[in-house]
């Protein structure tokens, strides 16, 4: 049987995120896209989802997504059957990102959301590409659609995620991390620490990506997402 892909997308995004994957992987499976929008920490985010999986399935969060990902294998480790992580950052919020995030929660509750997210991802962020600006206006829709709630809930998420060091070398699972080669928000050397965690982590970097590989080099992911889903799964 063909495990469905539970998708977990990352601050602000929505489905549009992965929409080149929805189209490129739904015909030969069933997809699930879960936002991480109830709740002020991992923990409530991934409790509030539980009851809406499948019985069994494939995991595939991006940066705040990731984190729920990898609470939801902590919580339910026998229905999870491998993982993809992108731009996932397992660590505590060092104090000094958790402060300059608070004055983008201030802007957002200021009617300034477009702002915040500007200085969330930035431009920089994003490899350089002939497409850039257009992503980067998907990215403030996608925040805009979600609003100011969505916004200062995820936010504190991020301040108060937990280290989750202890996760990464529990899991015995397959896993893919794939790092867009140009991510300045989730530094290289991080991906690589997280694949290094796992006892199963296997790195793919994404050249000409950076913080949203999925819209930025949506074939490479598409056809590594593919591969590793079609790669056998770990005997129990």
């Amino acid at each position: 049987m063909i495990e469905p892909l539970v998708i977990i997308p990352g601050l602000m995004a929505d489905a549009r995120l992965f929409l080149p994957q929805l189209v490129h992987l739904g015909a030969g499976r069933a997809m699930q896209v879960v936002l991480p929008t109830s709740g002020d920490t991992v923990e409530q985010m991934s409790e509030a989802m539980v009851p809406g999986l499948p019985p069994r399935f494939a995991l595939l969060g991006h940066g705040l997504g990731g984190d729920v990902a990898l609470d939801l294998i902590r919580r339910v480790p026998d229905r999870v059957t491998r993982v993809v992580l992108m731009a996932c950052d397992p660590l505590a919020e060092p104090p000094a990102v958790a402060a300059a995030r608070e004055a983008r929660m201030v802007a957002a509750r200021s009617g300034r959301l477009a702002e915040a997210m500007r200085q969330e991802v930035p431009e920089t962020a994003l490899a350089e590409s002939p497409w850039r600006a257009e992503i980067l206006d998907l990215v403030r829709d996608m925040a805009l659609q979600l609003g100011e709630g969505v916004f200062l809930r995820q936010s504190r998420a991020l301040q108060r995620r937990p280290d989750q060091q202890k996760i990464l070398r529990r899991i015995k699972l397959p896993a893919l991390i794939l790092a867009g080669q140009a991510d300045t928000l989730v530094p290289m050397r991080r991906q690589e620490f997280t694949a290094n965690l796992m006892p199963y982590g296997t790195l793919q970097v994404i050249e000409g990506a950076g913080h949203l590989a999925p819209l930025e080099q949506p074939e490479a992911i598409s056809e590594a997402i593919a591969a590793f889903l079609a790669g056998p799964m770990m005997l129990r």
